[in-house]
């Protein structure tokens, strides 16, 4: 629906078209598919190399057909990684850091939508184990190539989670202070959902920003962006975690009324290209639309909220990982 808005009335995002990213090398997680695909075809278009990671490999193989018919010189890569493992994670992440000269564009895309509660292979949340904790500790592992682009190539490096307006819907009580706390099975689908995009936005704003490239003095660039509500194959989850009639209308809505995923990847393409989230000093915003800052929930505007979440998440890793498990955020490869 907001699609045909676009082209009959102009509503509807800006939309963003990259150019001219020949040398520049990005990892866009969930980049395979959906929202995510859309962004690396887009950087792959524009002469970017990009290396989708995602958990199907027939996923990969479709995006990268689809990629090539267009591009036949793209350089796109697949990459296979459960998010919901921390083990598979740090294999994954390390070695693409050890492998790879250079990072311009790092997009955290993966996850899953509204749903029932579970637990991942490390019995966490699903929710908060896939969308932010394996997204958090990817972020970990790729640091060091990341402060090398800025420090010693000379890059700007830019990091972009897809959060969500539904960060609004997370429980009042949410405190990051134990997993016990995340492992709550009282919580329901949408609450469980909302909490990990509270999670991002945080993360960039607090963890990244104001912690760790302030302290660094790193000249990279961490934000967070609303994609819109876009119809993707998520928006079936609906029916999973409202069974029923009100799943089924949900679902309906969504696909009915939601923007299509090439406009839904406008805000990340916008947040990895625009040169005035440097030149305005919005390192740390959360952004609506392209060039469209956002206005955070109470929670996401609270500093001690995230440091409490960053230090939980490094807690959790090192507890199901090793004591050895994180890279020092002032490492650079």
């Amino acid at each position: 629906m907001q699609s045909v808005l676009q082209s009959t009335t102009g509503l509807g995002p800006t939309p963003v078209h990259p150019s001219n990213l020949d040398g520049k090398v990005a990892i866009v997680t969930g980049g395979a598919l959906g929202i995510g695909f859309e962004v690396s075809r887009a950087l792959a278009n524009a002469g970017c190399r990009v290396i989708m990671v995602n958990r199907k490999e027939e996923q990969g193989d479709d995006a990268i057909s689809t990629i090539k018919s267009e591009s036949p010189n793209a350089q796109v890569e697949w990459k296979g990684c459960d998010l919901g493992s921390l083990k598979e994670v740090r294999e994954v992440f390390s070695d693409l850091r050890n492998s790879l000269n250079r990072l311009d564009y790092l997009v955290l895309s993966a996850g899953i939508n509204t749903n029932q509660y579970g637990l991942d292979a490390d019995g966490i949340d699903r929710h908060f184990g896939v969308n932010f904790l394996g997204h958090f500790y990817a972020v970990n592992q790729l640091w060091p190539l990341l402060r090398k682009t800025d420090k010693v190539l000379g890059g700007k490096p830019r990091v972009v989670f897809e959060a969500s307006e539904m960060h609004r819907g997370a429980p009042k009580n949410v405190h990051f202070a134990s997993l016990e706390e995340i492992n709550d099975e009282n919580l329901g689908p949408t609450e469980l959902y909302a909490r990990t995009k509270l999670a991002l936005i945080l993360f960039a704003k607090y963890g990244l920003a104001g912690k760790v490239i302030k302290e660094n003095g790193d000249g990279i660039i961490a934000v967070s962006v609303h994609p819109g509500a876009v119809n993707t194959a998520m928006q079936q989850q609906w029916k999973d975690a409202y069974p029923g009639i009100t799943g089924k209308l949900l679902t309906w809505a969504m696909l009915a009324f939601g923007r299509d995923v090439e406009q839904g990847s406008y805000s990340a393409l916008w947040a990895l290209t625009s040169p005035k989230i440097e030149e305005e000093n919005m390192n740390g915003w959360y952004f609506n639309d392209p060039d469209t800052p956002g206005k955070e929930s109470a929670q996401a505007s609270d500093e001690k909220l995230g440091t409490a979440l960053f230090d939980l998440s490094e807690r959790i890793i090192k507890e199901k990982v090793g004591e050895d498990a994180l890279v020092d955020w002032k490492e650079c490869a």
